[in-house]
């Protein structure tokens, strides 16, 4: 799991990750479990976001991270839904199950129950895959927030991530002579 690094979202996130995507040529599938679909609404509001953004998955119950995405049921035993080992497993689920370049996942508690001492409402975990690389970053927003609040948050953060990966996903292929 990677430390959470400030991440500044900017005044139109899903712009920036339109223009990101079509200028690379690249694809994003989601797989979202505590936004709800939230990702995949914000996304199909940018007019043309179809030329990027080839859909997601929206796998609120265990059961349907594994039958859909491929999660391991072992993972969630051993470490639980909200974990980054499962957001790691979720986005490269997406990004494979769809032939996207990059998949991105959020799997948390928004409350305003279901948190507990180790993850605390407000606990978010955002995984994001490319074809080099699978990893996860635990977000904790302040547990007072409404649920709507953290889900929006949380749905800004994973849109500004992903057009950030595909930022970096373009530089190595660009330097490194890999496929983009």
């Amino acid at each position: 799991m990677q430390i959470a690094e400030r991440i500044i979202i900017t005044p139109n996130p899903v712009a920036d990750l339109y223009q990101a995507f079509s200028r690379f040529g690249y694809r994003l599938a989601t797989a979202e479990s505590c936004t709800g679909g939230l990702v995949g609404g914000l996304l199909t509001s940018q007019p043309g976001i179809s030329s990027v953004y080839v859909g997601g998955f929206v796998t609120y119950t265990n059961q349907m991270k594994i039958d859909l995405l491929g999660v391991d049921a072992a993972a969630i035993a051993q470490y639980t839904e909200v974990s980054a080992e499962v957001a790691r497993q979720m986005a490269q689920g997406a990004r494979e199950r769809t032939g996207a370049e990059v998949g991105i996942s959020l799997t948390g508690v928004a409350g305003p129950g279901g948190g507990s001492e180790s993850t605390p409402v407000g606990t978010v975990y955002i995984g994001v895959s490319t074809p080099d690389a699978t990893y996860a970053v635990r977000y904790c927003m302040p547990s007072y927030l409404p649920r709507h609040e953290i889900r929006s948050r949380a749905a800004l953060l994973a849109i500004t991530l992903a057009t950030k990966e595909a930022k970096i996903y373009h530089v190595i292929c660009q330097n490194f002579g890999q496929n983009s």
